[in-house]
C-alpha cells in the first residue's frame, strides 16, 4: 500500500472515531469496527493507541490529527522495517518509567518521555499511558520539537540517551 493509499484510510478511520467519540463512545471497541482494528494492527498500532489521541483531540482540542498522522507514520515505518510487521509480545509497565519529575542534563520529563518513545515505536505502551499525552505536549512544545520527530530522534539514537539529550538541549537552546 502506498503511503498516499494508508494515510488516506487511516483518515477515514479516525474521523469515524472522533464521530463515534461525539456520539457518546467512550471504549477503543465503541470507536474501530472489524475493518478498522484490522488497519490499524497492520500498521502495528493498537485501537487504544487511536483512542487516546480521539480522546484528547475531542476533549483538550490536541493534538491535531497532521500530529497524530505523523506520529503513527513514524509507528508504521518502525513496525515495518524494525519488526517485520511483527507486534512486540512486550507491555512497558507504567510502573518501570522514570517518574515525571526524574531529570537528564536539567531537563525534567526527559528520561520519562525517551522511555515512552522507545515503548511507542515498539508498540509496547501500557494501555493506561499514551506518548503524546498532555504531560508530553508542553514538554515538546518547550524544547521546539515535533511529537513525531522527538521519536525519529529516539529512533536514530537507540540506547543513547545522551545524543537525544543533547539534541533537545540544542533545540530548547540550552547548550
Amino acid at each position: 500500500m502506498s503511503a498516499k493509499d494508508w494515510t488516506t484510510t487511516f483518515r477515514e478511520i479516525y474521523d469515524q472515531a472522533v464521530e463515534r467519540y461525539r456520539a457518546g463512545g467512550r471504549r477503543p471497541e465503541d470507536l474501530f469496527d472489524h475493518e478498522g482494528r484490522e488497519f490499524l494492527a497492520g500498521m502495528g498500532c493498537a485501537p487504544q493507541e487511536i483512542f487516546d489521541f480521539v480522546e484528547d483531540w475531542c476533549e483538550d482540542g490536541e493534538p491535531g490529527f497532521e500530529t497524530v498522522r505523523d506520529i503513527t507514520a513514524v509507528r508504521r515505518e518502525y513496525f515495518l522495517q524494525e519488526q517485520n510487521g511483527v507486534p512486540s509480545r512486550q507491555r512497558v509497565s507504567a510502573s518501570d518509567l522514570p517518574p515525571k519529575h526524574a531529570e537528564l542534563h536539567g531537563l525534567a520529563w526527559l528520561p520519562r518521555i525517551i522511555e515512552k518513545a522507545r515503548a511507542k515505536l515498539k508498540g509496547e505502551m501500557p494501555p493506561e499511558l499514551m506518548f503524546g499525552c498532555g504531560g508530553d505536549r508542553p514538554f515538546l512544545r518547550r524544547v521546539n520539537i515535533r511529537p513525531a520527530e522527538f521519536l525519529r530522534t529516539v529512533w536514530n539514537a537507540g540506547d543513547d540517551n545522551e545524543s537525544i539529550a543533547s539534541f533537545v538541549k540544542q533545540r530548547a537552546g540550552r547548550t
